[in-house]
């Protein structure tokens, strides 16, 4: 599935939103210099977040469509999985994974991470979480039970809880202990929100892991109900997002 987001990557870029400002200045304020590795970059979201920032940012991505379109945009781009990338000895002062870090081996991509990092270089992996309201989260879920009934995903609640994502990044940071080569990890949090249209979340839908892989048919199915849920509230509804981090700083004297 980590290589189906490239289907439509400029759909992707459009409509996927960026990351919190403060998260971003504090990832540049944390890190010795302006070096920034992007782990599964897609089409360079946020790596031109950190490049307005001032930073120069080197993307290693698997889907050649994702790297295409990010070269595209001014992002210098390769194409690799990032546990067999090869750096050539390049070293960086901050490796970043936004939205990204579950495709990785957390055990082999700490231990890499913590290779390619300057001493006090830092490592930070983030995402979102978004909780859409229950008159739109419940509809999605009983169209997509219908359009795919065999998909594993359909396990899933229709909102899902915040407090399982937090921790997933707690045992991220905990492979990151584990290596013995980052100091103490934090755990950062920020609370936003968003508000959408119906067809501005009817084209961010088909971006999301599950529905890339639906057929046509499936995707219209999906599309409808929750555009006529959407179209009950008035056609917008506000997003409730939290953005999660885990963040660790290599071991280490300059």
């Amino acid at each position: 599935m980590a290589e189906s987001f490239g289907v439509d990557a400029r759909r992707y870029d459009q409509a996927r939103p960026g990351y919190p400002d403060a998260l971003v200045a504090g990832i540049v304020a944390g890190s010795p210099g302006p070096d920034v590795l992007d782990v599964g970059c897609g089409t360079g979201i946020a790596a031109r977040q950190f490049q307005a920032a001032g930073c120069a940012v080197l993307g290693v991505e698997p889907d050649a469509r994702m790297a295409d379109f990010a070269r595209s945009r001014g992002l210098q781009v390769e194409v690799a999985a990032f546990e067999s990338w090869q750096p050539a000895g390049r070293t960086f002062d901050a490796v970043i994974a936004a939205q990204s870090w579950h495709w990785v081996d957390p055990v082999a991509g700490a231990v890499k991470a913590a290779r390619v990092l300057r001493p006090r270089g830092r490592l930070a992996i983030f995402g979102h979480v978004y909780e859409p309201p229950a008159e739109v989260a419940e509809p999605f879920a009983a169209a997509y039970r219908r359009a795919a009934p065999d998909s594993p995903l359909n396990g899933r609640p229709a909102r899902r809880p915040l407090d399982l994502y937090q921790a997933a990044y707690v045992k991220f940071a905990d492979k990151f202990r584990e290596t013995e080569q980052f100091n103490d990890p934090e755990q950062w949090r920020f609370d936003w929100e968003q508000s959408y249209t119906r067809d501005q979340w009817l084209d961010l839908l088909p971006t999301t892991g599950g529905l890339t892989q639906l057929r046509p048919d499936q995707l219209a199915e999906v599309l409808d109900a929750v555009g006529d849920a959407i179209d009950a509230l008035g056609g917008r509804f506000t997003m409730n997002y939290t953005t999660l981090a885990a963040t660790a700083v290599r071991a280490g004297t300059s």
